[in-house]
């Protein structure tokens, strides 16, 4: 028997347990990994409530990325083995302290990353890199604004900007959530709670090429307006609970494009788009690059209140649930 943090009905937080399940049965082409830590995203905070995109069947685990060692590979998985440390997504079930995952959803992780940094990897990154790479194509030299700049998402976009040579604008909604934008690589820094954000903008670089939105609602539209000549809106996803409705003759007055990025739906569609950018990724974090943030570690028992951290916004970077 294993334990695994379960939501058995839909609900906050407060609504999951923690019980002993069977450890899950093995499969050809997957890998058993024993988890030592999952990474907190708000796709959890939606999932255990019925309103993401995915709905599994109640009683599940949440969580879509881990990282932990290799218990046992399957007769017909040949590139990994026992003992390895590796970090993995999954569609849901990350806060169980054993998983099985196909072998291609699974990858090794460098000897100096420990299970924390690499379990509030593959997600983060992992759609940052893709929609400011694959999907808008940042240019270096290219002024890019990141809403939500502190958060789990955010953050990894301000890193990467800086990484691709963009002149990064971070916007977030306190001084001190600022100051960690500031340290993991942004130029100008916007306070949202007490400036104008099209306004700052303007005054700050005078336009952007590349807006990435994990917020919605106000800032979008705020955006829309500061945004240059061929611009690309990045939509992540919407934090603010509103979907902007959005003016089409603003899209034509500018060329400007807006790209929705659905990180997840790549595992199906097009994997090869995500192992490019996970290797690409890993690269950069073995130069010293990339430096996972993460400002909260949560024992198994507490997971209500690492998911409450993150829908409260009272957390910086990555939140991690520790499954030891």
């Amino acid at each position: 028997m294993i334990k695994a943090v379960l939501c058995t009905k839909l609900g906050g937080p407060e609504d999951l347990e923690i019980k002993e399940i069977q450890a899950p049965e093995m499969k050809p082409g997957h890998v058993r990994v024993r988890v030592r830590a999952a990474g907190v995203n708000f796709a959890d905070t939606l999932i255990i409530q019925g309103k993401y995109q995915v709905r599994p069947e109640l009683p599940f685990s949440p969580g879509i990325e881990l990282a932990g060692e290799v218990m046992e590979v399957a007769a017909d998985v040949t590139h990994l083995k026992p003992g390895q440390r590796v970090m993995g997504m999954a569609q849901s079930g990350a806060y169980t302290q054993e998983v099985v995952l196909p072998a291609a959803a699974v990858v090794p992780i460098p000897d100096m990353m420990d299970f924390a940094s690499a379990a509030a990897f593959p997600v983060a990154y992992g759609t940052s890199h893709v929609a400011l790479d694959h999907r808008a194509h940042l240019k270096a030299g290219e002024k890019l604004l990141v809403l939500g700049a502190a958060g789990g998402v955010g953050l990894t976009a301000v890193e990467i900007g800086a990484a691709m040579g963009a002149e990064v604008v971070a916007v977030a909604s306190s001084p001190e959530k600022l100051e960690v934008a500031r340290a993991h690589g942004a130029t100008h820094l916007i306070d949202y709670s007490k400036d104008d954000l099209r306004e700052k903008v303007k005054e700050l670089v005078g336009g952007v090429d590349v807006v990435y939105d994990p917020v919605g609602g106000a800032a979008f539209d705020a955006s829309l307006r500061c945004i240059n000549w061929e611009g690309r809106i990045l939509v992540i996803g919407f934090a603010s609970g509103t979907i902007p409705q959005i003016p089409a003759n603003l899209l034509l007055v500018k060329n400007v494009s807006v790209v929705g990025t659905f990180w997840g739906a790549y595992m199906h569609k097009d994997p090869k788009v995500l192992g490019d950018s996970l290797k690409t990724l890993l690269g950069w974090y073995a130069e010293g690059k990339l430096k996972p943030h993460v400002s909260e570690t949560f024992p198994m028992v507490e997971a209500p209140k690492a998911l409450r951290a993150l829908m409260e916004r009272r957390s910086t970077g990555k939140v991690v649930i520790d499954l030891n």
